[in-house]
């Protein structure tokens, strides 16, 4: 698939399109979901799979009262010196090898040591790798093995996949953007001293924030500005989804997004701590919480129906926005049984229309909140949720 934009609009015979929700004849809002990309070189954890849970949900119930755009491009992410770096250190220290027979942990065991090595590479070593991926779409091997676990995970999961396997670049260059920022008032470009690119939003009382360094090299607050800064002004609502140590990049992107014309809304969510501690997947440390190992547990005890409800009631309701609840095998097991109870269908259902449900959970914005949506969904005294909601946001 080659397409830069994965709409809801697009014809998906297995599940009812948003055209189905929304009267003849109503004018459609227009809803850009844009969550923090995974960049592909380590395996995905429960936070992760946290916000891709949380970011589907949305999506898919958004997609039945508006018209929804779901951003995600690795593409656009590889060109920060995290993944380039990453790419040129197995260069150079594994050299050619075959991937394809390894996962995603003997992947990010791999991550682990470049990101313990003292050493990292230079503009000039990065620029063949920025080169490919930016003139040929070119992904490491390494890369792509990992964003084809992945593609089978959504598979398992029955989330959408927005493209994570095709090239889809940002829509302005490095150079545009950094010139759109000027033009709004929003950029301190100093390389022409040997310095580096600011975005500067300090007349709204907030910090400068670098986003190239001297030497050229764009951070993921570039690659950011560079996918959203053209796009997020064509739709009624912009939302950004994204971990809560970023908060501080966030209010930046927000106000700028913002003076280019867009109406944006924040969804912060907490990390998943693992035995009361928040770790980062860059020091390793997964044993049985990868997303793969957990599938495969949770896999030989339930179908694919009750692993999909149940994953989202536990990651979305059951540890809530917040990160204070350590993930719990015990506790993802409960909401497991709870998912195969409500898909039972052993009491009466909400009759109310599908549209008429999802908006209940909306609130001033255009977006379905998922926390709402699914919390419901485990409320006492009230009727089952329909086969019709489960079925277009949940399995």
């Amino acid at each position: 698939m080659q397409t830069s934009l994965h709409t809801a609009s697009a014809p998906d015979p297995a599940r009812r399109s948003h055209a189905d929700a929304v009267p003849p004849g109503a004018v459609h809002p227009r809803v850009l979901l844009a969550p923090i990309t995974v960049t592909p070189s380590k395996p995905l954890t429960p936070s992760h799979l946290k916000g891709l849970l949380w970011t589907d949900v949305m999506y898919r119930a958004t997609a039945q009262l508006a018209e929804v755009t779901y951003r995600y491009s690795p593409t656009t992410y590889h060109l920060t010196e995290q993944t380039l770096g990453f790419w040129e250190h197995l260069d150079r220290t594994v050299g050619d090898t075959d991937y394809s027979g390894l996962t995603e942990e003997d992947i990010g065991e791999l991550y682990v040591g470049y990101r313990s090595e003292g050493r990292r590479a230079g503009p000039a070593a990065l620029r063949p790798y920025a080169e490919a991926v930016e003139l040929h779409g070119w992904v490491h091997p390494a890369s792509a093995r990992i964003l084809q676990m992945w593609a089978a995970h959504y598979a398992r999961l029955g989330m959408h996949d927005a493209g994570l396997l095709a090239h889809q670049p940002p829509e302005l260059g490095l150079e545009e953007v950094i010139d759109r920022l000027g033009a709004a008032g929003m950029c301190l470009d100093q390389r022409a001293y040997g310095g580096p690119v600011f975005l500067d939003a300090t007349r709204y009382g907030l910090p400068l924030r670098q986003i190239v360094d001297a030497g050229g090299r764009p951070n993921y607050l570039a690659c950011v500005l560079r996918e959203l800064v053209a796009l997020a002004p064509r739709f009624d609502e912009t939302v950004l989804l994204y971990d809560r140590e970023l908060e501080p990049d966030y209010l930046l992107l927000e106000r700028t997004l913002s003076v280019c014309g867009a109406t944006v809304r924040r969804v912060t969510l907490g990390r998943v701590p693992i035995d009361g501690e928040i770790r980062s997947a860059r020091h390793g440390d997964w044993h049985d919480h990868t997303t793969g190992a957990l599938l495969r547990g949770a896999g030989a005890e339930f179908d694919d129906a009750v692993l999909r409800l149940g994953m989202r009631l536990y990651f979305i309701a059951g540890l809530g926005p917040g990160q204070q609840q350590s993930f719990r095998h015990e506790a993802l097991r409960q909401s497991l049984a709870r998912a195969a109870r409500l898909l039972s269908h052993d009491r009466a259902t909400d009759p109310a229309p599908l549209p008429e449900v999802l908006s209940g959970h909306r609130g001033a914005h255009l977006h379905v909140n998922p926390y709402r949506l699914t919390s419901a969904l485990l409320a006492r005294h009230r009727p089952a949720p329909s086969p019709e909601l489960l079925s277009a946001v949940y399995l």
